[in-house]
Parts: C-alpha cells; structure tokens; sequence
C-alpha cells in the first residue's frame, strides 16, 4: 500500500461498502488470453486522466496493443471539447484502450469513437440489464424516470503515429445529490438490474473486443463490418430534430436523418439542403 493509499484508507476514503473497488487480478485473469486483444489490464486508485497517462506510456513504448488502464478515481478527466468529466470515486468506470488499427486505412479511425460506443451499449444491455441509447458522435444516454439523462462519454486520441487511445467514462452508481449537472445520470438512476463494476467492465472490453475485430477484419469498412448500420440503429439522434453547434461559432439546425461512410451525421436543413457534420456539439430539440 503507498502512503497516499493508507491515508485514504485511514480517512474513509475507500470506505463506501456499496462501491467495492476493482479486483486488477480477476480482471487480467478473465480478459488476458492468448490470441486476444487485451494485452494487460492495469488499475490505479488515482490519477488525473487515463488517457493522457496511456497516450504518454504508448509515445514511450511502454505500452503495447490491447493495454487497458483503468482509474478508481479521475481528477482531470475529460471529454469531448476538453469538458471536464469528474465523479466519485469508485462510482462509475473510467478507462482507457490502447488500439493499433494497422490493418485500417487512417481515413476510417474516426468510426473508433463510434464503434466504441456501440460496444459499451452492447457490453451494458447484457451486464446491467439497462436500456442505452447513443447520442452522435459519442455519449451514452439512459432513461432516468421519463427523462433521456447522459451516462457516459467518449473520448479518441491519436497516439503516436500508428495508436489510437480510447477513454471510456460511465457514471455507475452515481446518486442523484451526487450528479455534476441535473442532467446527468446514472445506471443505477435508470434502474441497472446489477452495478457491480468488475462484470461491467468484463463485458464492455469483451463487446469491444468482438466489434473491434470485426471492423480491422473488414478493413475498417463501415458497412461490410455492419458498424454501420449497427450504430444507426442503436443512434436515439437518427429521427431528431437537432442543432449543430459548428467550429466558427456557426449552427445548423434540420432533422439528423442519417450517419455516413465517414462515421458523419447527415443533416436535413428546411432549404432542403443535407450536409454532413464530422465535427460539432449536437444538442437533440424534440424527442424521435
């Protein structure tokens, strides 16, 4: 135990029995395998953000492919547009995967965010037994009450010329005097049958194992690995009513009717005019 380890302990810190920490052992014991893409699986009680600490260890070479890191607690996590994610500890999963999509044209790693996002509703859906839904490009919405709530984030970095770092943030347990905005929420808030963390996580990396695989082993093809029209069926935008909120201070405000072969929503303006939008916030303005 480090001495910062033992001063939290001594304080309580760690103490919340319903948010037992990660077990690293089982974990690299049920997701480290011969032929697979997990190639070590690391968990720190705390650090100030996953991916920045991963995208440095794969500039160094002190990490391979399939490298998972994992943090109780992030003090300068971030999101998409260099948001800040912050949460109690041991309250949700927040890591990172370290990817080197060789195999894939780099024109395609912008389907990484996407295909992640897919993954972690899957792994979800089977482990917590909770209805997900994406948000494009890449947030986890669950249904707290009647009302659509953020769960989760991602968030891609390139590492490096030929690595592609992924973060994950999902609020788990996260109670409702806890949420960072009103609207925020929780798997636990949205009525998850189970929120122990450690089959949670063993689920989203074996769903992003198999979706991953899929993708490099048809080139990183949207549409020949179903990526493509996994993602749109499971995407609550498609349908929507949205604002774009574009680079250049500039909006776009028409129906989200589609994702293209570059990952990109496809808007419908009221002149009639689709454009797609690789890059933006979008805000979601009237329900499917």
């Amino acid at each position: 135990m480090t001495p910062r380890d033992a001063a939290d302990a001594g304080s309580g810190r760690w103490s919340d029995l319903d948010r037992p920490p990660l077990d690293a052992t089982a974990l690299r014991r049920a997701l480290v395998r011969r032929g697979g893409l997990w190639s070590g699986v690391e968990v720190v009680q705390r650090t100030g953000s996953t991916n920045a600490d991963l995208v440095a260890a794969a500039s160094a070479g002190q990490a391979a492919e399939g490298a998972v890191l994992v943090a109780e607690e992030q003090t300068a996590g971030r999101g998409r547009l260099d948001r800040r994610w912050s949460a109690p500890p041991r309250s949700g999963l927040f890591f990172s995967v370290l990817l080197t999509p060789d195999e894939v044209p780099v024109s395609r790693w912008g389907w990484l965010p996407l295909l992640t996002g897919v993954a972690v509703a899957t792994g979800l859906a089977r482990a917590a037994g909770v209805d997900t839904a994406l948000k494009w490009p890449n947030d986890l919405l669950v249904t707290v009450g009647d009302e659509e709530r953020k769960a989760g984030g991602i968030l891609a970095e390139r590492a490096g010329e030929d690595s592609v770092v992924v973060g994950v943030g999902i609020n788990v347990t996260l109670r409702a005097d806890e949420l960072p905005v009103p609207q925020a929420g929780s798997l636990a808030l949205a009525g998850a049958a189970n929120t122990d963390r450690d089959p949670l996580l063993r689920a989203v990396l074996r769903s992003l194992e198999e979706e991953y695989g899929r993708w490099r082993a048809a080139g990183g093809d949207p549409a020949a690995s179903g990526l493509q029209e996994t993602y749109a069926a499971g995407c609550a935008t498609l349908g929507r009513t949205v604002r774009a909120e574009l680079p250049g201070d500039r909006s776009l405000v028409g129906e989200a009717v589609a994702v293209d072969g570059d990952g990109r929503l496809v808007i419908a303006t009221e002149e009639g005019v689709q454009e797609p939008v690789g890059a933006g916030d979008i805000v979601h303005l009237r329900p499917a």
